[in-house]
């Protein structure tokens, strides 16, 4: 099993519902991306300066089936609205 962990920090125009807007977009890939076995997304309700916006957990098969999602092209298509909105992501895959 493959876990892919993505923290997002949003602009800080529209960040709220652009979190919201990227959370519908994230969930919606389950079930279209063949090699997606589960994915959570949650919006942060922190208030600490070093707090990020939206994390996400995606878990996957194996290492190919991440890089199946990697380029399929319903993720890139989300990738796309959140690098339009995004100041930066942070990113952590492993094996479990």
């Amino acid at each position: 099993m493959v876990t892919h962990i993505v923290f997002i920090a949003f602009k800080p125009e529209n960040k709220i519902e652009n979190a919201f807007e990227a959370k519908r977009r994230i969930e919606a890939m389950m079930g279209e991306v063949e090699s997606l076995r589960s994915i959570e997304v949650g919006i942060n309700f922190a208030d600490k300066e070093r707090a990020m916006d939206l994390a996400l957990t995606a878990r996957f098969d194996d290492r190919e089936g991440l890089e199946a999602y990697a380029t399929h092209p319903v993720h890139m298509k989300v990738i796309a609205f959140i690098q339009s909105v995004a100041d930066y992501t942070k990113v952590v895959d492993y094996e479990n």
